[in-house]
């Protein structure tokens, strides 16, 4: 039932118990894949240039105002500046397997006072896409927000052209919210933004597919997932409205 005020007019619910939510820490996030460490480039900035420059060519940084990088020493000096940041804050996802930094996120435009948080920078090398360990990545970012901060909504934002980030983000659950059009200039260019997030009421039936999708019994012998994350999350919601699943 929406509120009113004294007025007659619509208002928002109240949240009395509300209060500003702790900044992200330079901490270090463990999950069964992976880990995610605060970026250090002495020792991630030479895996992470490995990694990215295993790719065939530069396409991964197209929608990214920062790369492809020449070579290790012009990666490191970005990392360097990078890793001075507090917002955004870096992290490196280390292959739990491998031992090797393979990747970054981070979290970014924080707004403690009223818990909203975005995921960004996500630049994932050909070692981590389409593997559990990026899926995982993301799982223990956004856990932190919620589970460990405490935070209300977690954004992710991309160029509306940029159709790999937007396929990613409706896998992931974040709910599409529109396009915010010539938001920004990068590269010399547009961007039209398009917005996504999810909210805390939410997180807990995405959690549960997230955690569902990760377990070693979703895979078989050769790696390969036995029930689709959107697939799980559904069924999650299945079970919240009370209906039987087959």
């Amino acid at each position: 039932m929406t509120q009113q005020n004294a007025y007659g007019q619509p208002v928002g619910e109240p949240l009395p118990q509300w209060t500003p939510r702790p900044a992200p820490a330079r901490t270090t996030l463990k999950g069964t894949y992976c880990r995610l460490e605060p970026l250090d480039p002495a020792r991630h900035a030479d895996d992470l240039y490995a990694a990215y420059a295993s790719a065939p060519d530069g396409r991964n940084w197209t929608y990214l105002p920062v790369g492809p990088f020449k070579d290790a020493d012009h990666y490191r000096a970005w990392a360097e500046d990078a890793a001075r940041s507090s917002d955004p804050l870096h992290y490196t996802v280390i292959d739990n397997a491998t031992g090797k930094a393979a990747g970054t996120l981070s979290l970014m435009r924080h707004d403690p006072a009223d818990g909203v948080i975005e995921v960004g920078y996500v630049v994932f090398s050909p070692l981590l896409q389409r593997t559990p360990v990026s899926t995982e990545a993301q799982y223990l970012l956004m856990a932190y927000a919620f589970d460990a901060l405490g935070y209300r909504r977690y954004e992710w934002k991309c160029d509306a052209l940029n159709a790999p980030s937007r396929k990613a983000a409706d896998r992931l659950g974040f709910t599409f919210e529109g396009i915010f059009r010539q938001a920004v200039v990068y590269r010399g260019r547009n961007r039209d933004t398009a917005w996504y997030s999810i909210v805390d009421s939410e997180w807990p039936a995405i959690r549960e597919a997230f955690r569902d999708w990760l377990a070693p019994e979703n895979f078989d012998a050769e790696g390969r997932q036995r029930h689709a994350l959107a697939d799980l999350r559904e069924s999650q919601d299945d079970r919240a409205d009370g209906r039987s699943l087959t």
